[in-house]
């Protein structure tokens, strides 16, 4: 099958987007970032398994990326919750996101053999000057959140990691006969446990007492967080095995977007002209990276 990145397919991509975002404004808006996070992935792993005994397990040519992926995961919801704990959700998010698919396309012909064309470039290039207008439209005030910045580009390298083994994995997985949903949720199953584990091992015994008493007040909204987590990854999954990985990266950070609005609506963060001009650049890149 020719990849190409259709107009169904960019509809799909851009709905994972607002998953992306509505699951991330949660864990910013409450008051313990690493336990929210740790919550959402815990519960989104119980939410898989009932699926994945249903859709059955993808191949075993998919083991080692799955292997690969869980580790590279552990550093993602790391950093994801630093940025998050020293940075609005309307600096580091667009940052992370935004850094990301520009790493993804200069990686890509060196790792997946995709040369991305000088359409598909501008695409690119246009979502990570828009991020960048929408993440940063107070740059003094980013540089001065230093600890902020560094996990917000740490996590944006892991971004690119995951993306180039969940890529491959899931291509293998499809080639096999399988779908990219066994493979999503058999990586979401597995990767329910080794970060939260690593927040209840790094509490002491008064914090681990008072993970089940946040986790009973949390976990309704959790369910929701790891679902739309769930469904969110599927998708531009599915979509790396119909169009190039370099695009679809690109497309999945219009998430960019949905977060500020987001974050203006629930979280009262700032929203100036900067940050709509951005907006406007990214949907140029959209339509570039569609017709690229």
């Amino acid at each position: 099958m020719a990849l190409a990145l259709t107009w169904p397919v960019v509809l799909a991509v851009l709905c994972g987007a607002v998953l992306h975002a509505g699951w991330n404004a949660l864990v910013k808006s409450s008051g313990d970032k690493e336990l929210d996070t740790a919550l959402v992935h815990f519960i989104g792993g119980v939410v898989a398994l009932p699926a994945l005994l249903w859709v059955g397990l993808p191949p075993p040519a998919a083991a080692p990326f799955i292997a690969a992926s869980l580790v590279i995961h552990i550093a993602y919801y790391i950093t994801l919750a630093g940025a998050y704990k020293h940075g609005d959700l309307g600096m580091t998010y667009p940052i992370m996101r935004g850094s990301a698919p520009l790493l993804v396309a200069l990686g890509s012909s060196a790792v997946l053999g995709e040369t991305p064309s000088a359409l598909a470039w501008a695409g690119v290039l246009g979502v990570t000057v828009g991020v960048a207008m929408v993440g940063l439209a107070h740059p003094g005030q980013a540089l001065h959140h230093g600890r902020a910045l560094r996990y917000a580009l740490t996590n944006a390298v892991v971004i690119a990691c995951y993306t180039f083994v969940d890529g491959s994995g899931v291509r293998i997985s499809v080639a096999a006969g399988s779908g990219a949903l066994n493979y999503v949720l058999l990586l979401f199953v597995l990767d329910g446990l080794p970060y939260p584990a690593l927040v209840v091992w790094r509490r002491d015994a008064a914090g681990r007492r008072a993970i089940a008493a946040y986790a009973r007040q949390r976990w309704p909204l959790a369910a929701l967080g790891g679902t739309a987590s769930i469904g969110s990854y599927a998708i531009a999954l599915w979509a790396m095995t119909r169009a190039p990985v370099a695009a679809v990266s690109a497309l999945r950070e219009t998430s960019v977007l949905f977060a500020t609005v987001l974050g203006a609506w629930l979280l009262k963060e700032p929203l100036g002209p900067q940050r709509l001009l951005g907006a406007l650049v990214i949907v140029a890149g959209v339509v570039a990276l569609r017709f690229g």
